[in-house]
C-alpha cells in the first residue's frame, strides 16, 4: 500500500466512524448543550479533563469557551484541569495519580457545574474518580467516551459515546463533537456577538 493509498484508507475509516457516530450522539449532545447553557446562565462553569490526547482536547475546548470559538462575545467560564503542572504533580506525588482531577473538582467545582470527562476507553481511573466526586457534590457528570462507554456509561448523564475501538478515530470524533458544543454554547450562552474574522 502506498502512502497515498494508506491516507485514503484512513479517510474511509474516518467516514465510517463518523456515520456510526451521527445517530449515537445526537440526543446526548442536545442534553449536554442544555446542561452547559443552564449552568453558565446560573453562574456556573464547565470543567474539562482527560489524559494524553484527551488532555489536549480538554485544554483546547476550555480555551474555545473562555476566548471564543467563532464569534466575539462575553467570556464563558470553563477550566481545563489538565494544565496546572504544580497541582497535577503535587497530587500525583503526595496522594496518587488517580486523584489528580478529583482533587481539583473538590476544590473548584460547585453544585450545578458541568464536568466533562474525556476518555477514549471510558475507563480512565482518574477521570472516573473525578466524575464520581463531582456527582456526589451535585455537579452534572458528563463525558465523551468510545467503544461501549466503559465505566462512564453508568456514571455520566449525558455521555457521548463514539462507537469505535480505534483510538485515533474516537479522538477525531471527540474534537468534532467538542467544536460543535463550543459553537452552540457560545451562541446560546454568550450573549450578543459578532462574527469573528
Amino acid at each position: 500500500m502506498t502512502p497515498a493509498q494508506f491516507l485514503l484508507a484512513q479517510m474511509d475509516e474516518h467516514a465510517q466512524v463518523l456515520a456510526a457516530t451521527r445517530d449515537a450522539v445526537a440526543q446526548p449532545f442536545e442534553r449536554l448543550v442544555e446542561a452547559c447553557v443552564k449552568s453558565l446562565g446560573a453562574g456556573g462553569k464547565i470543567l474539562f479533563f482527560g489524559n494524553g490526547g484527551s488532555a489536549a482536547d480538554a485544554q483546547h475546548l476550555a480555551a474555545e469557551m473562555v476566548v471564543r470559538y467563532r464569534i466575539n462575545r462575553k467570556a464563558l467560564a470553563a477550566i481545563a484541569l489538565t494544565t496546572d503542572t504544580s497541582t497535577l504533580t503535587a497530587c500525583a506525588n503526595d496522594y496518587s495519580f488517580e486523584g489528580i482531577f478529583s482533587r481539583q473538582v473538590e476544590a473548584l467545582a460547585r453544585p450545578g457545574d458541568v464536568l466533562i470527562g474525556i476518555s477514549t476507553s471510558g475507563k480512565s481511573p482518574n477521570v472516573v474518580k473525578a466524575l464520581e466526586v463531582g456527582k456526589a457534590m451535585g455537579c452534572i457528570a458528563a463525558g465523551f467516551a468510545g467503544g461501549d462507554g466503559g465505566v462512564m456509561k453508568d456514571l455520566c448523564e449525558p455521555l457521548l459515546v463514539v462507537p469505535s475501538k480505534i483510538v485515533g478515530r474516537i479522538q477525531e470524533m471527540h474534537i468534532l463533537i467538542g467544536h460543535a458544543l463550543c459553537d452552540r454554547v457560545e451562541v446560546l450562552a454568550g450573549g450578543p456577538g459578532t462574527q469573528a474574522h
